[in-house]
């Protein structure tokens, strides 16, 4: 393999990477919160394996498309006729990209069979996630906790607040207080129902 395709490949893989991170951090964010569930490793690594694989089938797929591609684009000398409509010229460019994406592929599986380095993506999944929660925490609290004369954008703030509040909070209370009138009703109407029955 020459430096310029192990450069290829590792951009790719770094765009893999981060792709599987990306992916990853949500499911453990939708296991754990969502699903209420206990972080497991275990679990998690089965999870990142899946990830890895898919990204190295869709790395496989694509090679293939561009194999199809270049065989198609053989021989063509006439204007392109548009993005995906391939001619002679572009067929070096093809295999090149074909050997990158079968390059990705390869690496990804053996980086999915490598219990070490599933550990770590797994870990740095499970921090991402931390961050997303923790940073989501701190924004709430800053914004619960925000004393007007520690905002500068208070005033600014004040009409959109005040119209979020007569919109939303105060129409949410009014059906909370209807919906607590009409079950009070109804409770008094089964007491007395049951009252004239005895």
């Amino acid at each position: 393999m020459g430096a310029k395709l192990n450069e290829a490949i590792a951009e790719g893989m770094s765009i893999a990477l981060a792709a599987g991170r990306l992916s990853l951090k949500n499911q453990i964010l939708v296991d754990t919160i969502a699903g209420d569930a206990a972080f497991e490793s275990d679990h998690f690594m089965q999870v990142a394996r899946e990830i890895l694989n898919d990204l190295a089938d869709e790395a496989e797929d694509a090679a293939n498309r561009l194999k199809r591609q270049g065989r198609k684009a053989w021989g063509k000398y006439s204007q392109s006729d548009g993005t995906h409509d391939y001619r002679d010229r572009d067929v070096k460019n093809l295999r090149r990209r074909r050997k990158q994406s079968a390059g990705v592929a390869v690496r990804l599986r053996q980086l999915a069979a490598d219990d070490e380095q599933v550990r770590e993506l797994v870990e740095e999944g499970r921090e991402a996630a931390w961050g997303d929660v923790s940073s989501n925490l701190d924004r709430r609290l800053r914004a619960e906790s925000m004393r007007p004369d520690a905002d500068p954008d208070y005033a600014k703030m004040r009409d959109a607040r005040m119209q979020a509040l007569r919109l939303v909070d105060l129409q949410a209370l009014e059906s909370q207080v209807r919906a607590r009138k009409k079950a009070e009703k109804a409770e008094k109407a089964e007491r007395k129902a049951a009252k004239g029955k005895s």
